[in-house]
């Protein structure tokens, strides 16, 4: 544990970071899942689950959480599940 002040709050906000961050990966992985699970089930609302799962890795890449490059690799293969 540290001593210096300023060390105990990094220490506190490292962990809601972490937090948040951990929120925001496991909504995208359900989302992703979900996505998948209607597309490979032909439901009715695929549009809707896909674009749902869409925007939440555009947010996990604005808050930093995955790579850009990951971020429209993941949207392109969305689109393409879809679509093909």
């Amino acid at each position: 544990m540290p001593n210096i002040k300023s060390a105990k709050k990094r220490v506190k906000v490292i962990e809601t970071r972490t937090l948040r961050n951990k929120m925001v990966k496991s909504d995208l992985k359900t989302a992703l899942k979900k996505a998948d699970s209607a597309v490979a089930n032909n439901t009715e609302d695929k549009a809707e689950v896909v674009k749902a799962a869409i925007r939440k890795v555009d947010m996990a890449c604005t808050k930093g959480i995955i790579h850009k490059n990951k971020a429209a690799r993941k949207k392109s293969q969305l689109a393409k599940s879809l679509n093909g």
